[in-house]
């Protein structure tokens, strides 16, 4: 373990440079873990015969990064296309109504009566965040939480049903 600790104090700065040069700005310490997980497992396959150790470790920790940057953004597109996908079809006005809304409870179900109201308002009757709360003689701050709330819960529901 002594011999991974000197490995690890040797190419600290390597994997934070890769880091850097990367444009990793977005969990720094997940990907730095990645790049000690990289540099102990290119420790163990390390074959002194192809090559210097200091050019193999910077390729598999950078390749290790990489790919996990890649899964992570292939990741996100897809929930926001999903994202994207859902709000858009409750909002497409050719859609019949009575489905639309059929669909758009189907979604409604883990949320509160107050962020119901707001996608009602605001997939069916296309209202803004203003008229809303005129509508509801409440704060515009109150109808924009009840709007927060209600993405959050239904970008979880569209994650578990993706």
């Amino acid at each position: 373990m002594d011999k991974f600790e000197e490995l690890h104090m040797q190419y600290d700065r390597m994997i934070h440079k890769i880091i850097h040069t990367l444009h990793i700005y977005k969990n720094k310490p997940e990907y730095y873990q990645t790049g000690l997980i990289a540099l102990w497992e290119a420790h163990q396959k390390f074959d002194p015969e192809k090559g210097a150790f200091p050019a193999y470790a910077y390729s598999y920790v950078r390749g290790r990064i990489l790919s996990q940057l890649t899964n992570e953004n292939r990741n996100e597109e897809k929930s926001i296309f999903k994202e994207t996908e859902f709000f858009d079809m409750i909002e497409d006005e050719h859609i019949n109504e009575g489905l639309a809304e059929e669909m758009l409870f189907s979604y409604c179900g883990d949320l509160t009566v107050n962020q119901r109201k707001w996608v009602m308002y605001t997939c069916l009757h296309m209202l803004t965040v203003s008229e809303i709360a005129e509508v509801e003689n409440v704060s515009i701050s109150a109808v924009k939480k009840w709007r927060k709330g209600a993405k959050e819960k239904v970008r979880g529901i569209l994650e578990i049903r993706g």
